[in-house]
């Protein structure tokens, strides 16, 4: 696995640890060849991207684009913040959520079916908890 981390928030999120979520993600999801380039930005940047190429100009917590042999990830480390106080979790566990959840997407893993939402869901679940970290599924309230 390579590993490209391009951190535009502050404060800087911890490289070793995002390199462990993407690893244990990869192993997960029986793509450890990838490499991955990780872009952590805010509400802006991801709107920006979000707009761009899905046509959809609001914020999102994470997108992931699949290439030959890599994959691309955006996350919105502002958007983990807020989620991680919300919920009564910690932002390294929601930040590790939303690496994970792209990096199932690119996999393989999709979460537009409930049957196919419910299988990710517990794939999230298995690598967070191989991390010791806990989160809720990106889709619950």
């Amino acid at each position: 696995m390579r590993l490209a981390i391009d951190d535009r928030f502050r404060p800087r999120s911890d490289r070793r640890f995002l390199a462990r979520v993407v690893e244990a993600a990869l192993e997960h999801g029986g793509r450890r060849d990838l490499e991955v380039s990780l872009l952590l930005t805010d509400d802006r940047g991801i709107a920006a991207l979000h707009g761009e190429f899905l046509g959809d100009p609001t914020p999102t917590d994470v997108m992931s684009f699949p290439a030959e042999g890599a994959a691309d990830l955006v996350v919105n480390v502002q958007r983990a913040r807020e989620e991680a106080r919300r919920r009564g979790t910690t932002i390294r566990s929601e930040l590790a959520l939303y690496v994970v959840h792209g990096l199932l997407h690119v996999c393989g893993h999709d979460d537009h079916a409930t049957r196919a939402r419910a299988r990710m869901r517990v794939a999230e679940r298995e690598v967070l908890a191989r991390l010791g970290l806990r989160a809720a599924p990106v889709d619950a309230s």
